[in-house]
């Protein structure tokens, strides 16, 4: 497993073990007090480090009593076992980067991964830490030249040679590594042809694609910026073939959203395991999920401590089709734009935000970060 913060990747290996947890160790009768003594000792000067017997982790709870009798009996008592995930950190990746890491992606070929900021997209092996090949940058050789920035950026689930990245711009870019060593140009362009149209100080801002996933096929493409949900199939790119709007009720408020930096909040998306459905958040730790095809506004749900109660808002959904490919064919083909905002405009808490979430690969298990707090959802 990889995880990184601003500066540094790490490489985990998760293991899954059982756990002894021993409460206490009497003493041996027939042991000399020497040898008893001895034992405490090097007992005590490890009571942190867990201990394994017969392949089962021993997790100290209490140590020997100093008190301890020759004549106790010598067992240890078990307090309780139970399975756990046991972690070891096996590689660090580090100074690599100017600027702070915005996205990490596995490649396919299991072998592989990239690493991006702002400017640029490194490739590590993952058994060489020390070493990065940079295959995109987007530095100007004047910092004043800068138009865009890079986003996130993503491994294609299947083809180990494609990866996709997005822009500020609203751009979603695919690139082929086999066409050469640097990726400076991109094999093709998504973008919304129907944006184009009035611009305003905010246009550029809210067009900003703060989270993109692959499908599980790789066919397409979900991304979001501040306003809208969008589904991409990477075989059409002019256009999206579906857009949810999921903030248009504030586009009045932009200014004010402006000034207190909501307008920079990063809101995530995941895509099912099927990839029939998506999810994303809100504010007021708000999640939306919608089913690709059927058309309905999708089910919003409230992030709380009361995870059975019923979905906010919930419209009558039309006949769903059976895959995501449909979605690019009919009316369907020129996007279909859901207008509905999925909530009251004032029920609306700017304070708390659903800006992380993620679907289980194989199940209908969502788990949304909300606060300080991680809420799991199944159906």
């Amino acid at each position: 497993m990889l995880s990184t913060n601003d500066k540094t990747i790490k490489l985990w290996k998760v293991k899954e073990c059982k756990v002894k947890k021993v409460k206490e160790m009497n003493a041996h009768p027939f042991a000399c007090l020497d040898n008893m003594l001895l034992a405490e000792r090097s007992f005590v000067s490890r009571e942190d480090k867990p201990a394994v017997v017969n392949g089962y982790r021993q997790e100290w709870m209490e140590t020997i009593a100093k008190n301890a009798s020759p004549s106790q009996d010598m067992h240890s008592k078990v307090a309780d076992m139970e399975d756990t995930a046991h972690t070891r950190c096996r590689k660090v990746y580090a100074h690599a980067h100017d600027f702070n890491i915005n996205s990490i992606s596995n490649n396919s070929d299991c072998e592989t991964f990239l690493s991006a900021d702002d400017l640029r997209i490194n490739l590590w092996n993952l058994e060489i830490s020390d070493q990065c090949f940079n295959i995109l940058d987007m530095k100007p050789a004047n910092m004043e030249d800068l138009t865009e920035v890079i986003t996130t950026a993503e491994f294609h689930p299947i083809h180990c040679n494609l990866l996709a990245y997005s822009s500020s711009r609203g751009f979603i870019r695919l690139v082929d590594m086999r066409q050469s060593a640097l990726c400076d140009h991109s094999a093709r362009i998504l973008q919304d042809g129907d944006s184009h149209g009035l611009k305003s100080f905010f246009t550029e801002i809210i067009a900003s694609i703060s989270d993109m996933k692959f499908s599980r096929d790789g066919r397409h493409i979900l991304s979001r910026d501040y306003m809208n949900l969008k589904l991409w199939d990477t075989h059409m790119d002019s256009s999206p073939v579906a857009i949810y709007k999921i903030h248009e009720h504030l586009r009045p408020k932009l200014s004010e959203l402006y000034n207190n930096d909501r307008i920079f909040d990063r809101f995530g998306c995941c895509f099912s395991g099927d990839g029939l459905h998506f999810a994303t958040g809100s504010y007021s730790n708000l999640m939306r999920i919608f089913s690709g095809g059927d058309g309905s506004e999708g089910a919003t749900i409230e992030a709380s401590k009361t995870p059975n109660r019923k979905p906010l808002l919930r419209t009558a959904p039309r006949a769903r089709r059976s895959s995501l490919s449909n979605l690019a064919r009919g009316f369907y083909r020129h996007g279909h734009e859901n207008s509905s905002s999925g909530s009251n405009e004032s029920s609306y808490d700017l304070s708390s935000r659903l800006l992380h979430l993620a679907w289980h690969p194989e199940t209908n298990l969502i788990a949304s970060a909300a606060g300080n707090s991680l809420f799991m959802y199944y159906s």
